[in-house]
């Protein structure tokens, strides 16, 4: 390889641009591509191909926008640790609108401008925020993707549901804005999982139930304990078990010991099974409509 274009390829930690070399020969490119030495991973950028990884994708990204622009969509999730980027997806990359920079082979340029609230630096890379990345992806994503990647979020909150609302404003042209809307609405309001939210739609709603409080946190033997559906005035925790939870006995031992917790502080735990959830929702309903009725009459 020509010494000249080795000191370009050092001086930028394992990838070049070729506008900033002008003291490289252009034969000296040409052949290092044609002789497998370098790759072309940018609009002007090569790298050895030992080297490429998506993390220097990232980095060449970042360069290719001389420090105005910033990761976004799929790729600032990865940087989250949100969703890890497929291979074939290219980088997203946001600059502001008065920024003239074009889109290239693996690489999507978005022009927008985004408030300084909305950047993090994360892993050495500029980034939008998870909240951010979350409704920038929404449309790029698969239905049930898409909803899983919110309702996990939040539920371990690494995002808050008003975040991903307040985010709504700047994108009112958003494919599927209404969908992401409600399901942030319903999420700010306690649901924490795909099944709580079908308990919101199917089961614990309507003008015959009470107003009940989601995810309530309560404090027994010094740890915080989040309840999924809480009346609160009949002191009743229901209690909503997702498909797998039979096939854990430790789970299933955690769960017993905090139900009697619970019952020393007087409140009642009910648990209903994801398969009665799913295929018996009015059954369920009626269920929870005697045992409130049970509770306020003692």
């Amino acid at each position: 390889m020509d010494r000249s274009l080795r000191a370009a390829l050092d001086a930028g930690d394992g990838y070049a641009n070729r506008a900033d070399h002008p003291e490289v020969p252009t034969w000296a490119w040409s052949n290092a591509v044609r002789r497998g030495r370098l790759v072309r991973i940018g609009p002007g950028f090569f790298a050895a191909p030992d080297s490429v990884d998506h993390d220097l994708r990232l980095r060449v990204a970042l360069a290719y926008s001389r420090g105005t622009g910033a990761l976004s969509h799929l790729s600032a999730l990865a940087v989250h640790g949100v969703r890890a980027q497929r291979e074939a997806e290219p980088i997203h990359l946001t600059v502001p609108a008065s920024i003239r920079l074009r889109s290239a082979d693996g690489l999507v340029v978005h022009h927008r401008d985004v408030p300084e609230s909305a950047l993090l630096r994360r892993r050495g890379f500029e980034v939008t925020t998870p909240a951010a990345a979350l409704v920038d992806s929404w449309p790029l994503l698969e239905s049930a993707e898409r909803i899983g990647l919110i309702i996990q979020t939040t539920a371990d909150r690494l995002v808050l549901a008003e975040h991903v609302l307040g985010e709504l404003p700047r994108r009112p042209h958003l494919p599927g804005l209404a969908e992401l809307r409600t399901l942030a609405g319903r999420l700010m309001n306690g649901c924490r999982s795909a099944l709580e939210l079908w308990g919101a739609d199917h089961v614990f709603t309507g003008p015959d139930m009470p107003p009940f409080l989601r995810q309530a946190p309560i404090i027994l033997n010094g740890r915080t304990h989040y309840l999924d559906v809480f009346a609160e005035a009949e002191r009743v925790d229901f209690e909503l078990d997702g498909a797998a939870w039979h096939g854990s006995p430790a789970q299933r031992e955690r769960d017993l010991r905090r139900d009697s917790q619970l019952a020393a502080e007087g409140i009642h735990v009910v648990r209903f099974s994801y398969a009665r959830l799913m295929r018996e929702p009015l059954l369920v309903r009626d269920e929870v409509r005697r045992i409130l009725a049970e509770r306020r009459g003692r």
